[in-house]
């Protein structure tokens, strides 16, 4: 593999530069996406749990105990409930837009590697063809041994930068599923909220 890479020529350190800048952030995405994720379900279950039994500062224990979107997003939720419901919401919306930037975060990096890689083996490509193309003007001969150098700098060029582009990409595709997950938590543990804090406040009118 490290006879390869020498092979490939100058083109290759670029493609190298651009695997190690793509991996750097997808394990920053991966760890931060790891810390977001949580037992949605459970979490919402102990929240309401604590609005029925104790109220919205015990609930709003719980959310600055727990890591992640939608603990984040219940207690931008709660802390307004003083203010009544439309304003639970919209807080609720508002957080949901800033958790939403932070889960895609970094993302655009991944995509440039993705984009970036293969051009850059493409262009080692045009250059080996060119060295190729150049020996045989120089030789003045067409035989393998003249043109071999330069194909080969030009095949293992594209096929680093193209290797480099697919490990990322999965990094990305995975990454996206989780993003996708984390957003319908988001909004599916948000409505249920609202919806129980409607239940609460009905409940207070009637015994009035």
């Amino acid at each position: 593999m490290v006879q390869y890479f020498i092979d490939g020529g100058g083109f290759m350190w670029p493609i190298l530069i651009s695997l190690v800048f793509g991996l750097g952030f997808a394990f920053e995405r991966a760890y931060s996406l790891l810390m977001s994720s949580i037992d949605s379900d459970k979490f919402y279950a102990d929240v309401s749990d604590a609005l029925e039994v104790k109220g919205v500062d015990a609930a709003l224990e719980i959310c600055n105990n727990t890591k992640g979107p939608v603990a984040e997003i219940f207690h931008a939720g709660l802390t307004k409930t003083h203010r009544g419901l439309s304003e639970v919401e919209k807080a609720i919306q508002g957080a949901g837009s800033l958790e939403m930037a932070f889960l895609e975060k970094n993302m655009i990096w991944l995509n440039t590697v993705i984009t970036v890689a293969p051009m850059i083996g493409f262009t080692g490509t045009v250059v080996g063809m060119i060295a190729a193309f150049d020996a045989i003007k120089a030789a003045n001969d067409i035989s393998p041994a003249v043109v071999a150098g330069g194909i080969s700098q030009a095949l293992l060029t594209t096929a680093f930068g193209l290797i480099t582009a697919m490990i990322i990409q999965f990094f990305q595709n995975f990454f996206v599923s989780r993003i996708d997950k984390l957003i319908l938590d988001m909004e599916e543990c948000s409505m249920k909220l609202v919806d129980q804090l409607y239940e609460i406040e009905s409940s207070k009118g009637g015994k009035k």
